[in-house]
């Protein structure tokens, strides 16, 4: 599989740019474009996803162990004639504390992929080669491959910059200039994602395109590409896991019938989704349905009821607080949800599902099924979490250990409720910083889950099992 990492010396220097103008401007030729993003970000896949047509998926040491990255990637490209695999911050920062562990290096090591350099080359001529030099020699078994200068200034800085890099053999595979007018619409978590604003958000998406592909040599990167490693690796398969993992750390899930036994009753399994909802993992909805569900989307914006049968929610995360009031005005749904957490249906809610479970967000009423307000901060939340299960509960067994992430500038009040989801430490063992003890987050209450962790199914596939066999186990509504 040809392939190749996008990556950059540091946040904010073009890598959404051309990875996603790369992976459009391929697909417009014909190719079938495999999208991947290094670390926990649900955003970026989004407009990868607008680009390529398929799935964009992410790509995650911590979350879901070394082990699995390469056999998820080979997932993710199943039919694919190239994979683009866009990086996180700097190319060799990871975990904090970690050594560089999740880092953009790590997971190219893990790929035996080439690495694509994306340098803002504002304010810099010969010292470009120095910064270039610094990156492809500073860790083995990281091959920088090209490098693409972004905002160039002038013909004669393009000429600078190439003549300074020459000597290091590494080829300049493109230059953009200062394209500003071509912009991705941010706010407080990072870039608006693509599903609230599809239109604008597919014409971006060309724009990239025609940009990334008249500026790179696609030819020249599709040989960078081809350099990729060769794999053994077998693809990642949910239904082979599921199988694996019934009796895995996440204390038993659904019992699997095969070889003429009778099969087990499909609960239906309704999935948040719309423009409040776009945060989730495309394994999540594969390893449900592997493990017998059948998974269907509801819009807590629109939907005026939950679809029929529902055994089970999942409300992923996302932007509640923008849409806030229009959660709110939207009662039905709010009593329908608050009804079948009572009557003993399964619910699994993180970050933006459990501010929609709570009593209010920013004073709007919400659906009450958990005991805690919600509100808006000036605090960014933001970091890889260890966490061990507190409680019992739909997704874990007591002491089940999981790795997660959180990013939000909400708060609940309490934190916690009396039966807590996590006992979550913020700090690992060695890092630099003030040791942080475990902190008691998140409520469990009858059938429901909800916290601020996020985390990655395909880590913890005995996860997807339990909760099928407690939708199992549900009244379905009507």
């Amino acid at each position: 599989m040809p392939c190749v990492v996008i990556a950059a010396p540091a946040s904010g220097q073009g890598k959404t740019t051309v990875a996603t103008g790369l992976m459009a401007a391929l697909t417009a030729r014909g190719a079938r474009v495999s999208p991947h993003k290094v670390g926990p970000d649900y955003i970026d896949p989004g407009y990868h996803a607008l680009a390529c047509g398929r799935p964009g998926r992410n790509l995650d040491p911590f979350l879901v162990g070394e082990e699995r990255v390469a056999p998820l990637f080979a997932h993710g490209a199943l039919g694919a004639d190239i994979a683009v695999v866009e990086g996180v911050m700097g190319l060799y920062d990871g975990a904090a504390g970690l050594g560089g562990f999740a880092s953009t290096a790590h997971v190219a090591r893990l790929l035996a992929a080439p690495v694509v350099l994306v340098v803002d080359a504002r304010s810099q001529g010969r010292s470009v080669a120095a910064l270039v030099h610094g990156f492809a020699t500073y860790e083995a078994g990281v091959r920088v491959a090209g490098v693409v200068l972004n905002r160039v200034g002038t013909d004669r800085h393009e000429a600078i910059l190439r003549e300074s890099l020459e000597p290091l053999g590494i080829p300049v595979l493109g230059v953009l200039g200062r394209h500003d007018a071509i912009a991705k619409p941010s706010r407080h978590l990072g870039l608006v994602p693509a599903a609230e604003r599809h239109a604008e958000a597919v014409a971006t998406v060309a724009a990239l395109g025609t940009l990334v592909g008249a500026a790179v040599d696609l030819d020249a990167l599709w040989h960078v590409a081809r350099e990729a490693g060769p794999s053994k690796v077998e693809a990642w398969d949910p239904v082979r896991e599921t199988a694996l993992e019934n009796d895995g750390p996440s204390g038993g899930g659904a019992t699997r019938h095969d070889g003429g036994l009778p099969p087990l009753r499909r609960p239906r399994i309704a999935v948040a989704s719309g423009a409040a909802f776009t945060f989730g993992y495309a394994e999540t909805t594969e390893l449900l349905s592997a493990a017998g569900a059948e998974v269907v989307p509801f819009d807590p914006l629109r939907d005026e009821g939950l679809p029929e049968h529902t055994a089970g929610l999942v409300i992923g995360g996302g932007f509640p607080e923008v849409y806030a009031a229009d959660l709110s005005a939207n009662e039905k749904l709010r009593t329908a949800v608050a009804s079948f957490a009572q009557r003993g249906g399964a619910v699994a809610a993180e970050c933006a599902g459990l501010l929609y479970l709570a009593r209010s967000l920013d004073g709007s009423p919400m659906c009450a099924v958990v005991d805690a307000d919600a509100r808006m901060t000036g605090r960014l939340t933001l970091g890889y979490r260890e966490a061990v299960a507190a409680a019992d509960s739909v997704l874990a067994s007591p002491g089940t250990a999981v790795r997660g992430h959180e990013f939000h500038r909400t708060e609940v009040t309490p934190g916690a409720g009396r039966r807590a989801a996590w006992e979550a430490s913020p700090t690992r063992p060695g890092s630099a910083g003030p040791v942080v003890g475990p902190v008691r987050e998140g409520f469990v209450a009858g059938r429901v889950h909800a916290s601020y962790l996020h985390t990655h199914w395909a880590g913890f596939p005995g996860t997807a099992s339990r909760f099928v066999a407690a939708c199992r186990e549900a009244t379905p509504c009507a």
